[in-house]
């Protein structure tokens, strides 16, 4: 299959294009604008690989994409591009509206005509896969509630809330149009080449450098944690195996404090890096103001996933936050060259 990644140089991306190349004999294009969070030495291994192609692309940019898309001529989009932090979000939602709402909107029209070009067979193999979060559907008030594929939406922050939106659009070009689309929503990601902004790679980079380690509100807020390379694995199998038109909740069944997880990493690294002073890495740990809107808890109900598609995810995680632990210690090379003037750890709490 030719396969159209965007978004392929960020975090959940580069994993999705890593897994493609090395686990199937598949074509991959990767489009990524290249913002801060965008990160081309995420993709070093798989580079050279003939099927592996990158061009720098934003998919705001229409005319672009229909060139992109008339060369490679994808069988498959995953289409994963998008602004996600949402303390970012919050300081400036002009650039997630722009992103998230209006650059759907071009993938899906570049993408649809593109379709409706396609001879029948083309056609009958395309598919529009579009990556999105558990965020749109807000917090759950009780602690047994669980997200479902029909949870109603409730977005709390800019960010989740032009998610939402372009759910909602891509949803609209299935009913309207015919056009074969997949969602997936997913809970929070971590692990290997994380962009040092969102709460695990803080965490493990400011403890290292034996700065405050800054937790919003009490660190009461529960996330279901969701190890990368698990979510690039259920991405594809979604792609390729999933039924149009339906949407998968896909969750690591990992519910979490992140006071919780703060305390692992400090625990973990006290026992693979203590701090020369003799101190444990808890000592670091500061209590901040919470942030506007801040969702309490999200948990994920992933059993359609595992009884349809037959994915589950492989680590749990206590063997997941090592394994990132250890490939943060392991490469502090890429984390410093991550760390440049676009990007201050200092004056972020640690938010998802």
């Amino acid at each position: 299959m030719k396969i159209l990644v965007t978004g392929g140089a960020g975090f959940i991306g580069s994993a999705v294009i890593r897994h493609i190349i090395h686990n199937t004999d598949d074509e991959v294009l990767n489009i990524d604008k290249l913002t801060y969070a965008g990160n081309l030495e995420s993709l070093k291994e798989i580079d050279q690989n003939p099927r592996y192609t990158f061009q720098q692309i934003d998919i705001c940019d229409k005319e672009a994409l229909e060139k992109a898309f008339n060369s490679f001529k994808p069988n498959l989009v995953m289409h994963l591009a998008a602004e996600s932090h949402v303390d970012r979000s919050i300081d400036g939602p002009a650039e997630f509206i722009n992103t998230n709402i209006v650059g759907t909107y071009h993938l899906l029209e570049v993408a649809r005509q593109y379709w409706q070009n396609l001879d029948d067979i083309s056609k009958q193999q395309f598919k529009f896969h579009h990556i999105s979060t558990d965020e749109v559907y807000g917090d759950l008030e009780g602690t047994t509630d669980l997200f479902t594929e029909t949870t109603s939406y409730a977005p709390s922050s800019p960010y989740s809330a032009s998610k939402a939106s372009s759910d909602h659009l891509v949803r609209a070009w299935h009913r309207t149009y015919g056009f074969p689309i997949l969602v997936t929503n997913c809970s929070n990601n971590y692990g290997p080449y994380h962009f040092p902004e969102k709460l695990i790679p803080l965490v493990i980079l400011n403890a290292l450098d034996g700065k405050a380690l800054p937790i919003y509100g009490k660190g009461n807020q529960i996330r279901d944690w969701l190890y990368v390379e698990d979510h690039a694995r259920a991405l594809y199998k979604v792609v390729t195996e999933g039924k149009i038109g339906e949407t998968y909740n896909i969750g690591g069944h990992n519910e979490k404090q992140n006071i919780e997880v703060v305390k692992t990493i400090c625990h973990i690294l006290d026992e693979l890096k203590p701090q020369v002073n003799g101190q444990p890495y808890e000592s670091l740990i500061t209590f901040v103001k919470d942030r506007p809107g801040h969702d309490l808890r999200y948990a994920i109900d992933a059993s359609k996933i595992a009884n349809e598609l037959n994915w589950t995810p492989t680590e749990t995680f206590d063997s997941g936050i090592r394994k990132t632990v250890e490939w943060y210690l392991n490469n502090m090379e890429w984390c410093s060259r991550v760390q440049d003037g676009s990007y201050q750890r200092e004056r972020l709490g640690a938010g998802e």
